[in-house]
């Protein structure tokens, strides 16, 4: 009896540990950046935002969320603005705080539409969020979400332009 009362003592706390693990909040860390697009014409020149956050909650996330403002509120030329418009979103590790970044998972969103079709947009939806794969956390390496954005404007002939963004803060531990 008193074997079987032990055993169930242990189970408890064992389950009380598992559950304060899964209750334990997350840690995130966000770095914010802005780019202006000046567009040929008469479209209005935008400000475009990106946040990038890498969250550890048990595994390593990263995601970039994306808004956008026109600057001029007077819209003269309404036609297409971009002939694509791409952010990659990474999550990148590190043996040390200084050593160089490499990409554990990463994935392109196609945001053209959203971007052509909506002046402003500062609302956070899955349709303007880029959320990599999430990797397995170890705590002994140095982690990081960072984006790259890759647009082509309609009508400038420069070809595709990169805009690289500020990484999240690092995580470790």
């Amino acid at each position: 009896m008193r074997k079987l009362l032990s055993t169930a003592v242990a189970g408890g706390a064992a389950a009380l540990a598992l559950a304060a693990l899964a209750a334990a909040p997350a840690s995130a860390a966000t770095a914010d950046s802005q780019f202006d697009v000046v567009f040929p014409g008469q479209k209005p020149q935008t400000t475009y935002y990106v946040q990038n956050t890498g969250t550890v909650s048990g595994n390593m996330t990263g995601k970039s969320v994306m808004s956008w403002q026109i600057l001029d509120d007077q819209v003269v030329d309404n036609s297409k603005r971009f002939t694509s418009f791409k952010i990659t979103t990474r999550i990148e590790e590190r043996l040390t705080k200084t050593s160089e970044d490499h990409v554990v998972t990463s994935k392109t969103c196609d945001l053209t539409k959203l971007v052509n079709d909506n002046y402003t947009w500062f609302q956070v939806e899955p349709v303007n969020t880029c959320v990599a794969p999430s990797a397995v956390y170890d705590g002994e390496v140095w982690w990081s979400t960072d984006a790259t954005i890759v647009y082509d404007i309609e009508g400038d002939g420069k070809g595709a332009i990169t805009q690289e963004t500020l990484g999240s803060p690092l995580s470790h531990g």
